[in-house]
């Protein structure tokens, strides 16, 4: 890890979960992420869940129309997150979902915090493999 970042494992845990379709049910799926902000804690050495900064497949089509813009609407205009956002899309051939993963440096964050979250990326994305790989290793078949 080049900054020396670390990962909080309920991030880790989110990335799963957001990842990982567990058969469930109508309740359940409405409790499930849609997206979810990330940041960096005060002290600036974990990455953490942003407070209140998330979209439940159950908000969608209740009280958000739109769940990417309201998404981006969430990213703030002068500072950077990490950020995972459950997409779904329809192809010519058929429908699609895909987690993206992504970072958010607005033009107008410090170049500080640029930094940090630019070199700490990777070790955020090497984490969630980690973390996938040892849950798929412990869990039940």
């Amino acid at each position: 890890m080049a900054s020396g970042v670390q990962v909080a494992d309920e991030v880790c845990r989110i990335f799963y979960d957001m990842k990982v379709r567990k058969c469930s049910t109508p309740e359940e799926i409405k409790k499930r992420k849609k997206a979810v902000i990330f940041c960096l804690s005060a002290d600036k050495k974990c990455i953490i869940v942003e407070e209140g900064k998330e979209i439940l497949v159950g908000d969608v089509g209740v009280t958000i129309t739109d769940p990417f813009k309201h998404f981006v609407g969430m990213l703030p205009e002068k500072d950077c997150r990490y950020a995972l956002y459950d997409a779904s899309f329809e192809t010519k051939e058929s429908r699609k979902e895909e987690l993206m993963f992504f970072l958010w440096a607005p033009e107008l964050a410090p170049l500080k915090s640029k930094m940090i979250y630019a070199s700490s990326k990777d070790a955020i994305k090497k984490k969630f493999q980690e973390y996938s790989i040892n849950m798929c290793k412990h869990s039940p078949k």
